[in-house]
């Protein structure tokens, strides 16, 4: 994962991998804009990820995805379904996600002195895997709450808010179901921070060296971010899909069991019964949400901490 910059987002700066990455901010100012700018973003794009959901669920339930049918049915407020277990999410993922980057990047320089790439490649991957799985619980509440509305009547859970969601998955269903799809969804997110850790700060340097740009300037990050997204969407798609399909399940009406029990298992299963292809449903509006709330995240926290800094 590319970390944020504690510099002003206009800065152009020239940073040996020998020098220290320690931002000028106190953890709880990164821990907290992390969080907030995660939430703020997610906000934005939460509309992407009802409809890369639905996409991606629409096969398993042998239908064929419609927008048109969907606003006709739900109406257009239905694209903000399960925002607010979205936006808590964030609260656990985004806080932690880069607030443990940025702390376990700096403590492994203080030990190694050094932060080259493969140091950011490692940590990256171990902090996004450990945020997905602190917020796996608020995922499996995103994913029921955004696909409910698609089920036959007779199968929809009718969740009526997120905190019915939890209660209801706690009595229901019990602890274990919180983290149902934990392991495809923490697979991906250590994905992602290997991919952003690869290509962001590649792309920064090649847009600003081929287009003029100015690196970390908002027109920058915008491209780097988009173009970041691409290549790591196409990479975690089918275990975005797995990880989909393995919160949404419910157990079989005869022996009671759940279809889906690993990500292996699930990708094996999908691919045979529907295709390979089956795996990269609803992936335009995926890879939306992914270049989206990546650089619309970065912006934010980058923003804010710009603004504390200029508090001081």
């Amino acid at each position: 994962m590319a970390a944020v910059s504690s510099t002003p987002i206009t800065a152009n700066p020239k940073m040996s991998s020998s020098a220290s990455p320690t931002p000028a901010i106190p953890k709880s100012v990164v821990f907290g804009t992390s969080g907030l700018g995660g939430m703020i973003g997610w906000a934005i794009i939460h509309p992407a990820n009802t409809i890369a959901v639905r996409m991606s669920l629409a096969s398993m339930q042998g239908q064929t995805f419609s927008f048109k049918n969907m606003i006709r049915e739900n109406g257009i407020m239905s694209l903000y379904d399960g925002i607010s277990a979205g936006v808590m999410r964030q609260v656990f993922y985004a806080t932690s996600r880069f607030g443990l980057f940025e702390t376990c990047r700096d403590k492994l320089h203080e030990i190694r002195g050094k932060t080259d790439f493969a140091g950011r490649v490692v940590v990256g991957a171990a902090t996004g895997a450990t945020a997905a799985f602190i917020s796996c619980p608020m995922e499996v509440a995103t994913v029921r709450m955004a696909n409910d509305a698609t089920l036959p009547v007779s199968e929809r859970r009718n969740y009526t808010g997120l905190f019915d969601v939890v209660k209801r998955i706690q009595t229901e269903e019990g602890t274990k179901a919180f983290w149902r799809g934990a392991a495809p969804f923490a697979q991906r997110a250590a994905m992602v921070g290997v991919f952003q850790v690869a290509t962001l700060d590649q792309f920064k340097d090649l847009y600003a060296n081929y287009l003029s740009q100015k690196k970390n300037s908002i027109p920058n990050v915008f491209c780097a971010a988009m173009t970041s997204g691409l290549i790591y969407s196409i990479a975690t798609m089918p275990l975005e899909a797995s990880k989909n399909r393995m919160a949404s399940q419910k157990p079989d009406a005869v022996t009671g069991k759940l279809p889906y029990t690993s990500t292996l298992q699930t990708l094996r299963t999908v691919s045979a019964n529907e295709g390979f292809l089956a795996l990269y449903n609803g992936f335009l509006p995926y890879y939306m949400r992914c270049g989206g709330h990546t650089v619309s995240m970065f912006i934010i926290v980058q923003m804010l901490r710009d603004f504390y800094k200029n508090m001081q």
